[in-house]
């Protein structure tokens, strides 16, 4: 059973909301507690309550970029639906669920492939409006914000598309599994799904954040003999262990080149690398970490600049491979119950990940941890989470 407390307001289905949420004037600007208006959901849409949102790095570098403002970040949440729109019949009020940033409509191409979860109708959304028609659900004084990713977690109640929202267990704790909407999931899939690592393998992780932590627990559990860890922060060395890295190194500890070290002591070369930094120059040294003949390298990052990808043709004649992964490869409504699942069973780690609880007021501090390379993920509650599960649980029962 959950611990946290929440207050499940009345659903006022096709009546706006006005309510608190975090806002983004401008680039590197310190979020602004507003009072927002949020639209009723649309034909196929859900209204969310936030109960538990966590900052992803992403969230972090669209915030200081110079990206669309005034907007409201933050896409790896978890609630329960407040009202539903019109041809919605997955979802009731009430309903646990999580966010996504990428749907599954589960009828274009893409979603009916088996091959894919780059869904055609509800992937990722990069202009800061809904999928559906193209507007927003915020408002302040008549004029629009804009969403971030068809989320916008970083606000007590949010509108999504159906399709951009999966339904889980009620006992599941939401302020714990806010984390597989993006970080944690995507990952383990990247380690599972897009590499699919094999036992008594060689793996080599570039930056150890939640997402590089996420690999290396996705290839402990499968059973790789060897888990290099690489990364500039010296601390992170002893947090590593915990999710699987056998071998730590950072670069500035040595003086050859890093790909020249991680061939040395694996024994020619990894045969998985991820780049789990977001550094398109990072992809050509992880591919030249991997070995010849099979040596794969995956790219997870989200480049902060400089997003074309440049490597020597003779890594790829030697018989290396590069994917790229989003979010680790799953369909979210079809897979992410299944992890939470594995969560419930204690198959897999997340509260690890979580090394600061922040109230919503404070959100600013989220981002200052962040820039400061001070946490892995800062779990944001919200003030509206305030009444006990208890009688909600009772109910279940």
């Amino acid at each position: 059973m959950s611990t946290i407390d929440i207050n499940i307001i009345a659903a006022r289905p096709h009546v706006a909301i006005t309510c608190k949420a975090a806002v983004a004037w401008g680039a590197g600007e310190s979020l602004v507690m507003e009072q927002v208006e949020v639209s009723p959901p649309q034909a196929m849409e859900i209204r969310i309550q936030v109960v538990s949102t966590s900052l992803c790095r992403s969230d972090f570098t669209a915030w200081q970029s110079h990206a669309i403002f005034p907007r409201i970040f933050g896409h790896e949440a978890s609630g329960i639906v407040e009202s539903v729109g019109q041809g919605v019949t997955e979802f009731k009020e009430g309903d646990h669920v999580l966010t996504v940033f990428t749907g599954e409509c589960m009828q274009c191409r893409q979603c009916t492939s088996g091959k894919s979860n780059i869904c055609e109708v509800l992937g990722l959304e990069r202009r800061g409006v809904m999928h559906s028609d193209q507007k927003t659900r915020f408002s302040i004084n008549g004029k629009p914000i804009y969403h971030y990713c068809a989320v916008s977690s970083f606000s007590e109640y949010t509108v999504v598309h159906s399709g951009c929202a999966v339904k889980v267990s009620p006992l599941a704790p939401l302020e714990k599994i806010c984390l597989l909407s993006c970080g944690v999931a995507a990952g383990l899939g990247a380690a599972w799904n897009v590499a699919d690592i094999c036992k008594g393998s060689t793996v080599v992780i570039f930056g150890l954040g939640t997402l590089g932590l996420s690999v290396a627990q996705g290839a402990r559990l499968r059973g790789a003999s060897q888990i290099i860890g690489v990364d500039t922060n010296p601390e992170k060395g002893e947090i590593a262990k915990a999710f699987g890295i056998t071998e730590f190194l950072d670069p500035n500890d040595s003086n050859e080149p890093i790909q020249q070290v991680i061939k040395r002591i694996t024994g020619g070369g990894a045969d998985y690398s991820f780049e789990c930094i977001g550094d398109t120059g990072m992809i050509t040294t992880a591919l030249q970490s991997c070995c010849d003949g099979w040596g794969l390298t995956v790219t997870l990052g989200v480049p902060k600049e400089k997003p074309e990808v440049t490597a020597h043709y003779g890594l790829f004649l030697t018989g290396r491979t590069l994917k790229g992964s989003l979010f680790g490869g799953w369909k979210p409504k079809s897979d992410l119950p299944s992890l939470v699942e594995k969560y419930m069973k204690k198959e897999i780690q997340i509260d690890e990940f979580i090394t600061h609880n922040i109230p919503f007021e404070d959100i600013n501090k989220a981002f200052n941890l962040m820039r400061e390379g001070r946490c892995l993920r800062c779990v944001i509650h919200m003030p509206n989470a305030k009444a006990t599960l208890v009688k909600e649980q009772k109910l279940i029962a």
